[in-house]
């Protein structure tokens, strides 16, 4: 049995195409793994806190430092992170915005990432301690970025995701991507039957 943490950064509704997918490839998912656990997340809709000065303090101040504000703060990043390496698989729906993640999924991360919790510091440098994991990326975009191509350049968003998830250990990375959402209808329509497709193949095989 597997306890699979699922995250949703759009803010949209049932317009979001990464929405969509997401809750299509989990419940995929859940009919054909119905002994796994399922966790949702949406941080496009409750979105948490960015790093303030509290958490600083909360995460690297000494005892003496340490404040009402302090101590809280860091309780909801202690939160998320024990949800985080409770999890054995991790599916994100992530929309591109601005040739990136959007700000929700970002505030996550920075509360996620952490020395002594997700990476350490040793003597050869820096060590993912997220061990184990797979994640799935369901992404979503306006444009198109293929790689070669002129476009591909512009996308930070895949190689930014690829590589934060893989400082913490996260190596095994799986990406379905539904672009050209702003490219015509039957573009947009070819392009998110592929990824539907690609989904209904990996809730079998992933």
């Amino acid at each position: 049995m597997s306890k699979i943490l699922v995250i949703t950064s759009s803010p949209r509704g049932e317009r979001s195409v990464s929405r969509a997918l997401t809750a299509k490839f989990a419940q995929l998912w859940a009919q054909q793994h119905p002994q796994d656990t399922i966790f949702l997340r949406d941080i496009g809709h409750h979105p948490v806190p960015h790093v303030s000065e509290p958490w600083v303090i909360g995460a690297f101040g000494s005892p003496e430092a340490q404040t009402p504000e302090s101590k809280a703060a860091i309780a909801v990043s202690d939160q998320l992170v024990e949800e985080f390496l409770n999890a054995d698989r991790y599916i994100f729906g992530v929309p591109m915005y601005n040739l990136n993640i959007p700000s929700t999924l970002k505030a996550y991360i920075d509360q996620i990432v952490r020395a002594g919790k997700t990476f350490a510091v040793g003597p050869n440098g820096y060590e993912g301690l997220v061990k184990d994991k797979k994640a799935l990326f369901i992404t979503s975009s306006g444009g198109s970025f293929p790689p070669g191509s002129p476009m591909a350049s512009y996308n930070f968003q895949e190689p930014y995701l690829r590589a934060i998830f893989g400082f913490i250990g996260v190596t095994d990375v799986h990406f379905v991507v539904a672009d050209s959402m702003n490219q015509g209808d039957d573009s947009a329509k070819l392009s998110r039957q592929k990824a539907e497709n690609a989904l209904t193949e990996l809730a079998a095989t992933w």
